[in-house]
């Protein structure tokens, strides 16, 4: 048989398991819906549901390659308490919502943004909220005798049993790390968290092998090697980096799904950064740090497009409502660029057609301000869900007439190439990027005119501790 690594994503509403080809390929995958189960009368990830199904789907596709390796892959925020071989308390879904009295102390305790380049976050976003909330929920072991693992390494250590710790999960939004110093945060110190993390591992680290049981359990080689693993969008990144177009330079990357998180990879970076409207910066699988902006895109276009969700935009529909001054009003979720705004529908339109143009034009306006953010450089690189989307791609690359647009092929697959590529570096795809041509119909006015209904209350951008790479 031929060789192949395994990807196990486990994300916030899918996981899946890729198995990956010498050529780039995905030769197969098993995907599964993931949804909060409710545990100790709090929001939680269904860590055995998602184990069930990971070790049938492993089952299935040992039969079909030789698998080298495997490389978990996970979502940020979510950390796993363990003791010895055991999972001892459930895992907090990151929308829990912590007691206002337990996230006002925790605010008090925070590191200051330059330090740590996170920024306070909704809910369970930052990971430090819900390791201190998990002090008072669980005082008789946490973290005087348990462990923690962030997300990626909890599935590598139930996949080989070894601990480890690793920086694009620690870099991701968590407020227990400080890029600049590749250290733990002084708050992750003060609690002793960072002596219950397991020792640092790069993402391409080998932990191990498979466990004896699982091998068994599944078929796979007893030799198959276990990576430390990658926060999700990291993994993403790593991916753009094998396409020749982008390989030599800086480039910017916007990832999109539930999330669309814009890096900027490699450059100058943006002078500031802005805590208030979801800037940051995350930690690349090289340890560097990535200047970086968020939004929940995917849950804004499906607000936009309540009952219509599933009809298809057209560069047509989206030049009638350009014409017509149909636009939005940011925003329709949480978080973003925009904090403090409602999001609303200015105007009306006509067709299910034109409300998906709508949804994906409004993308493509949240992306070009995050863009703006992160001081975008180089090449422009989307990947995701909303690669295919023909009106979002074609109106980015309208609103950014002196950069070069593409989309990666493969749709959804760029995660799993990134994984894979922490086993074998020089893999890249064989099809090459897709230049995207600018929509057939001019932006400015529309988009100066949307521009101006989202202003946020005024903020203070806060400089980082050191130039951002």
């Amino acid at each position: 048989m031929d060789e192949a690594v395994a990807v196990l994503d486990v994300g916030k509403t899918h996981a899946k398991l890729s198995l990956i080809g010498p050529d780039g390929e995905v030769l197969a995958a098993r995907t599964r819906a993931n949804a909060a189960i409710v545990a100790d009368g709090r929001p939680a990830l269904d860590t055995e549901g998602i184990e069930t199904w990971a070790i049938g789907a492993l089952r299935d596709l040992a039969s079909l390659a030789a698998v080298v390796a495997i490389v978990p892959v996970g979502h940020g925020a979510a950390a796993a308490l363990i003791d010895g071989d055991e999972l001892v308390a459930p895992v907090l879904d990151y929308e829990a919502e912590p007691p206002p009295v337990l996230a006002a102390a925790y605010a008090a305790e925070r590191d200051p943004f330059a330090a740590t380049l996170s920024p306070p976050l909704p809910q369970g976003l930052n990971l430090g909220l819900q390791l201190f909330w998990q002090e008072a929920l669980y005082p008789a072991f946490w973290p005087a005798k348990a462990r923690a693992l962030l997300w990626p390494q909890y599935w590598a250590w139930r996949l080989c049993g070894e601990r480890a710790a690793e920086a694009t999960s620690l870099g991701c939004h968590t407020d227990l790390w400080r890029p600049y110093d590749v250290d733990y945060s002084a708050l992750a110190k003060r609690h002793g968290w960072d002596q219950r993390l397991g020792p640092l591992r790069p993402a391409r680290a080998v932990l191990g092998t498979v466990r004896p049981d699982l091998a068994q359990a599944t078929g796979l080689p007893a030799d198959c090697r276990v990576l430390c693993g990658v926060h999700d969008s990291n993994a993403s990144l790593n991916a753009v980096r094998g396409f020749a177009e982008v390989a030599c330079g800086a480039f910017t990357l916007v990832s999109t799904g539930t999330w669309f998180v814009t890096f900027q990879s490699g450059g100058v970076g943006p002078r500031r950064l802005d805590p208030a409207r979801d800037t940051l910066a995350n930690v690349d699988v090289d340890g560097h740090p990535a200047p970086s902006a968020r939004f929940m895109g995917g849950r804004e276009y499906a607000a936009i497009l309540g009952q219509d969700l599933g009809a298809t935009a057209s560069l047509a529909a989206a030049a009638t409502l350009v014409e017509a001054g149909v636009r939005t009003r940011p925003a329709f979720a949480s978080g973003g660029p925009f904090p403090g705004l409602s999001g609303a529908v200015i105007g009306s339109p006509e067709s299910p057609a034109q409300r998906a143009a709508l949804a994906s034009l409004h993308l493509a306006l949240m992306t070009d301000v995050e863009l703006d953010l992160v001081g975008a450089e180089g090449p422009i690189v989307i990947e995701g869900r909303f690669a295919e989307d023909t009106v979002f791609a074609a109106a980015l690359a309208a609103l950014r007439p002196k950069s070069a647009v593409y989309a990666c092929p493969g749709g959804g697959d760029a995660v799993a190439l990134g994984a894979a590529r922490l086993v074998w570096p020089t893999l890249r795809r064989i099809a090459p990027l897709r230049r995207i041509q600018p929509a057939p119909f001019d932006l400015a006015a529309y988009a100066k005119a949307w521009r101006e209904g989202a202003v946020p209350p005024s903020h203070k951008p806060v400089a980082a501790k050191a130039p951002v790479r």
